[in-house]
């Protein structure tokens, strides 16, 4: 299941830099998200055929990585590398050799440069508004530490700030763009492969084999290959007390109430709202309240990135086998769990299929669960999709079943039965109902009824993938 493309799309990130390429003078872009995502790709895609210096900065100091940067751009000029002692230097040797031609300055990593000097931003300041005025440089500055890149660039105590043409925040693929990577897959090849990969594109490329237990067996179980220990790696370079977060990500697992994610990772309660809100911006960690409600306590918590997800229930927990040698051992306990595990993520790609195809108007769009008795025992319901639409009152309750030949009829039975608990304009609402599925049984034909399987994903993904 290698892939065949290595850049997918990302045609909203293509045309909003091409938009500010079109400007005339300099300008600033801001570009950031999570390690990973995609930034490098998209400037080098972005920069082709156009004249374009590009630098990956590292974290041994602004004296050496401005050095270093002015040894590539006198390469550029194809000149003796100057003199420097930081990059308003640099940029300084550069303008004087620029003339009016438009060029490209990327430079990669710039969290790396605010991580060792809180200078950086002001010296960056100065090259914007004075080296640089006069000039035609489309200054791209990259970073996937999101603290240093908010304290270095986007915060409002930066130097930087009201400086920058712009800035954009590069987030996973959704399953649209991630069919893109692997077409020859089947719609139910590639739930399994996104489930364990995610939107991440670095992931997808690294898994390889055969198929999905075959890409697991061979680029995630076995030790030295890059996906073995990815998350491990992540966590320990950009966060200061990785331990803590590596057990609210192993609690998340089994557990989604704030105060039982607190009791298994043995952190007090008091203080989980600090540690959830880094992994939501690393975008590791979302939040979710019922749809129909505005605000609420009723918060749940979920891994967000797929292959995190996948590592933290089937990788970190047996490191120990893994070291051992016991890879097999491990891949059947995956194999026997595996269906369980990709139905939540179905609900995701069935989530992404409304959104983009709307059967049935919304303005939100999300899940609902609450809590009733019976026999003196209380119970928790929940909805995997509900969207609702204020204005007309509209609502669709979604069912999502990671089955073959499923019962259609006993699936809605069922989804009707919690509907009428969910209070929101009861008496006035409109209501829709959907079932998705690999494959049912049969169809029903019932009105205000949706029923949707595999083979009816798989025309729609297709016809998007080629759009």
């Amino acid at each position: 299941m290698k892939p065949i493309n290595l850049f997918i799309d990302r045609e909203g990130e293509l045309a909003y830099l091409n938009r500010l390429y079109a400007k005339k003078g300099k300008q600033l872009v801001i570009l950031y998200g999570r390690r990973r995502v995609g930034k490098t790709e998209l400037i080098n895609h972005f920069s082709e055929g156009r004249k374009a210096i590009y630098f990956l900065a590292d974290k041994r100091g602004t004296l050496s990585n401005a050095e270093r940067f002015s040894g590539i751009c006198a390469g550029y000029f194809k000149d003796v590398r100057p003199a420097v002692k930081n990059f308003d230097d640099a940029l300084t040797y550069v303008k004087n050799h620029l003339g009016e031609e438009k060029l490209i300055i990327a430079i990669d990593e710039f969290s790396y440069l605010v991580e060792k000097d809180d200078g950086i931003p002001s010296v960056f300041q100065l090259v914007f508004d004075e080296i640089l005025e006069g000039t035609n440089v489309f200054l791209i500055l990259s970073g996937s530490s999101m603290s240093m890149m908010y304290k270095g660039a986007l915060s409002y105590e930066s130097p930087l700030y009201g400086r920058r043409s712009g800035d954009w925040m590069l987030k996973a693929m959704p399953f649209r763009d991630f069919r893109k990577f692997y077409p020859h897959l089947s719609f139910r090849e590639l739930a399994m492969a996104y489930s364990v990969a995610g939107g991440i594109p670095a992931y997808a490329v690294h898994l390889s084999g055969r198929d999905i237990f075959d890409a697991v067996k061979l680029s995630i179980l076995r030790k030295g290959e890059f996906l073995y220990s990815e998350p491990e790696v992540l966590l320990k370079e950009e966060l200061r007390e990785p331990s803590t977060y590596f057990a609210i990500l192993e609690a998340m697992v089994s557990n989604a109430k704030l105060t039982d994610i607190s009791n298994t990772a043995r952190i007090p309660a008091k203080d989980m709202p600090k540690y959830l809100k880094v992994l939501e911006d690393l975008e590791l960690v979302y939040r979710i309240i019922p749809v129909i409600e505005r605000k609420s306590k009723k918060s749940l918590y979920f891994i967000k990135d797929n292959f995190f997800n996948f590592w933290f229930r089937f990788v970190y927990p047996k490191k120990s086998e893994l070291e051992s040698g016991h890879i097999d051992d491990v891949l059947k306990v995956i194999k026997r769990d595996f269906n369980s595990y990709v139905g939540r993520v179905f609900e995701q790609i069935c989530r992404e299929y409304l959104e983009q195809r709307k059967p049935v108007p919304f303005s939100r769009i999300g899940k609902w669960w609450g809590y009733s008795r019976e026999g003196g025992e209380r119970r928790v319901e929940e909805i995997d999709i509900v969207s609702i639409d204020e204005s007309s009152k509209t609502i669709l309750f979604g069912e999502c079943k990671w089955q073959e030949r499923v019962d259609a009829y006993s699936i809605l039975n069922s989804l009707k039965e919690k509907a009428e608990k969910v209070s929101w304009y009861n008496e006035k609402r409109k209501e829709h109902f959907a079932v998705f599925a690999k494959s049912f049984v049969k169809k029903p034909e019932e009105k205000n009824c949706l029923f949707f399987d595999a083979s009816d994903l798989e025309k729609w993904y297709l016809w998007k993938s080629k759009k």
